[in-house]
């Protein structure tokens, strides 16, 4: 592999590690939970305990998943190919999956910048989803690869002209358009400056930041028009609303976010901080997923 082609693929890896996380990120969907933060145990530990829960849920595409990016991140890139092909045979239809698949297949390769293996997950990403941002960029580096820079740099602005503001991956795709322009020749600095991430959609924002149920500003200051006596009840009936559907169901992530906004909301920072840890000790593959969202509500400890 060249020494280009291998800066390449290391601006992949950077660029597209941050794409696993997207989805947690922008909370829609299933999502690949964030091993590092599943507990305090040394990552040996948490990977036990991951591939010991792919021995009890077999079945589990989302058990295979955790284990797969567990892997990755420990750079073991063929046991995460091995993982992955675990969850994409449980979950055909999940593009997300068939491009860490290819991502995998790719890192994992000594002597092929791009294997028929990795390229067969990343076609098959896109044939179920079109705007599918790992195999978007790794398509665009096959491009590069096989010399059509001009090509690749054209698929690399469609992908940061789609890629949403905030998401993880754009500062290294300008990067990675700006070393290829660079290293072919190829003036990109004024089309960069002038492309900017699109806004949000409703489903892109973060759970945090959506309209969900729960006691909102507004609600308060509705609240804050009644008398004292019938403000605290209102108040005290959502909330206590929540706790007592997590109580039946402490699996339900989104409703501890919702609790964790609510306490903030409040002006209650250490409940909501107990919230964070409640949630995560009742769902500790969903950690990273929960910090994540409580830092975008500023709780304490997050």
């Amino acid at each position: 592999m060249t020494g280009t082609n291998r800066a390449i693929l290391i601006a992949a890896f950077l660029l597209l590690a941050a794409a696993i996380g997207y989805a947690i990120w922008r909370d829609s969907g299933p999502s690949t939970p964030d091993p590092a933060a599943q507990g305090t145990g040394a990552p040996s530990d948490q990977l036990a305990e991951l591939e010991a829960r792919t021995k009890r849920e077999p079945n589990s595409a989302e058990a295979w998943t955790a284990l797969g990016a567990a892997r990755f991140d420990l750079s073991d890139f063929v046991g995460a190919a091995g993982a992955y092909e675990k969850a994409v045979a449980l979950s055909p239809d999940s593009a997300g999956l068939w491009s860490a698949l290819g991502e995998a297949r790719v890192m994992g390769s000594d002597s092929d910048p791009m294997p028929a293996a990795g390229l067969e997950a990343f076609n098959r990403a896109i044939a179920l989803d079109a705007k599918d941002p790992r195999a978007r960029y790794f398509l665009a580096v096959k491009k590069d690869i096989g010399g059509d820079h001009k090509g690749a740099i054209e698929d690399w602005f469609a992908l940061l002209a789609d890629t949403p503001q905030g998401a993880p991956w754009e500062a290294d795709l300008r990067r990675t358009i700006e070393q290829v322009g660079q290293i072919h020749k190829i003036d990109v600095a004024a089309r960069l400056a002038s492309t900017a991430a699109r806004p949000l959609t409703a489903n892109e924002m973060p759970v945090a930041a959506r309209a969900i149920p729960g006691p909102s500003r507004a609600d308060m200051e509705a609240a804050s028009q009644l008398p004292k006596g019938q403000q605290d009840q209102m108040i005290e009936g959502m909330v206590s609303g929540l706790e007592a559907k997590l109580k039946a169901n402490p699996a339900d992530v989104d409703r501890w976010i919702m609790l964790m906004r609510s306490r903030m909301t409040l002006g209650e920072t250490a409940k909501a901080a107990q919230a964070l840890k409640d949630g995560i000790a009742a769902n500790p593959a969903a950690a990273g997923r929960l910090k994540a969202q409580a830092q975008l509500l500023g709780v304490p400890g997050a």
